[in-house]
């Protein structure tokens, strides 16, 4: 596709917004996931890390390394997308698009459709009430990673059950919508936790990347920013879609099929914009070496076909002559 063909950029080539403007986010908030291993004991902690939700455990465990340039680099490179929840950015001639779909492989969270995915018809439920009176807050306003965080220096005389609802709870305030800590969150799906079949079982996914699509598409990429959601998908992503950059500079981790655990990540590299662009071209180079050395085969093939043919052409000329001319 020649770069003709693609929309129009998101900022001008050249005055991109610079990156010397941070990207923050609330994403695993430091004081969240010890708190709520505090407050189950092992075989509750168990059961969540080794279930579809558990992805996000396992990646706060990585100590992964936020690489805020990088991140806003893929982000100046958008190009203008009608598409309400994806966007693309053009590398050089490469588009690169993050969308459900992208969001779904990287992650592994379920990513399925529902009909009613804001939960508008639950209903609190007796055992909803007694849950949230537990815990101390709002029974109409969703609960707050601070106050969850709270919640679990309190915890130690409930039920198994009800210490698991709290850790899902803690994974959704702090992983799936994460914003600010005392923010209250969805009160709807606060209150799907009481099922906690029903609650493992939802597209978590879904919720995950409309919440963070949205909001990147929100922000102002000329200032200090704090982006909602699970952020650092993003800077896998860049890994997803650039694996040769990714070799270098993501540290790759060994033997894991999922692309979010499967960096270390990277914090403060310098020149990020121009290795992104490097790596591109040295593969965009590998291309054109492999058609100039097609060009040059075909173009000697010619070469010996023309002077074949010429050769042929002389002889026949000079047995003609031969043969007419007297001697």
């Amino acid at each position: 596709m020649e770069a003709s063909e693609f929309p129009q950029r998101l900022y001008t080539k050249g005055g991109e917004p610079l990156p010397d403007k941070s990207i923050s986010y609330y994403a695993g908030d430091y004081r969240l996931v010890p708190s709520l291993r505090q407050a189950l004991r092992e075989d509750g902690w168990a059961d969540i890390y080794e279930s579809l939700l558990g992805v996000l455990l396992k990646f706060h465990d990585l100590d992964f390394g936020w690489a805020s340039r990088l991140v806003h680099h893929m982000l100046t490179f958008q190009i203008v997308c009608n598409q309400r929840y994806e966007l693309q950015s053009l590398i050089v001639t490469t588009p690169v698009r993050f969308s459900l779909h992208e969001f779904e492989e990287i992650t592994g969270l379920n990513c399925g459709y529902v009909n009613d995915l804001a939960l508008a018809d639950l209903e609190i439920s007796d055992d909803m009430r007694v849950f949230r009176e537990q815990m101390g807050v709002n029974m109409e306003l969703g609960p707050s990673t601070f106050e969850i965080i709270e919640a679990c220096s309190n915890c130690s005389s409930w039920s198994r059950d009800d210490r698991l609802r709290l850790r899902y709870l803690g994974i959704y305030a702090g992983f799936i919508v994460a914003t600010e800590t005392i923010s209250p969150k969805n009160a709807n799906h606060a209150r799907l936790v009481v099922d906690l079949e029903g609650f493992k079982e939802f597209p978590w996914g879904r919720i995950a990347f409309k919440h963070l699509i949205k909001s990147v598409k929100e922000k102002d990429l000329s200032k200090n920013i704090n982006i909602e959601g699970f952020v650092q998908a993003l800077q896998v992503w860049v890994y997803y879609a650039l694996p040769d950059f990714a070799a270098e500079f993501g540290e790759p981790l060994p033997n894991d099929p999922n692309p979010l655990l499967s960096y270390k990540g990277s914090r403060g590299r310098k020149n990020v914009k121009a290795n992104m662009l490097k790596h591109l071209l040295s593969g965009l180079g590998s291309c054109e070496k492999q058609i100039k050395l097609l060009s040059d085969k075909v173009e000697a093939v010619e070469h010996a076909v023309e002077e074949l043919t010429t050769g042929t052409a002389k002889h026949t000329d000079e047995e003609v002559k031969d043969n007419v001319e007297p001697s």
